[in-house]
């Protein structure tokens, strides 16, 4: 999954080598922390937050075939 988000976000970035993701996984549920350079937080969130919706959506698809926890990604600054 973190390859899945990486491959979609990094065309989107003016640093792609600042792309971090970190894995938080309990019993019920698993959160992929998305970090990127404060200046492109504004490119991963889109206006009124269309970029960061389409990237959730797709994560959640793949994530349901795959898996039985809630799935959730977060973008975070680094």
């Amino acid at each position: 999954m973190q390859q899945l988000i990486e491959t979609i976000v990094k065309p989107l970035v003016d640093y792609p080598e600042e792309v971090r993701i970190e894995t938080d996984e309990n019993a019920n549920r698993i959160v992929y922390k998305l970090f990127v350079h404060p200046e492109d937080r504004g490119k991963v969130i889109g206006k009124q937050g269309r970029v960061a919706k389409a990237i959730r959506t797709i994560v959640y698809s793949a994530a349901s075939s795959h898996r039985q926890k809630k799935t959730y990604v977060d973008i975070l600054d680094d």
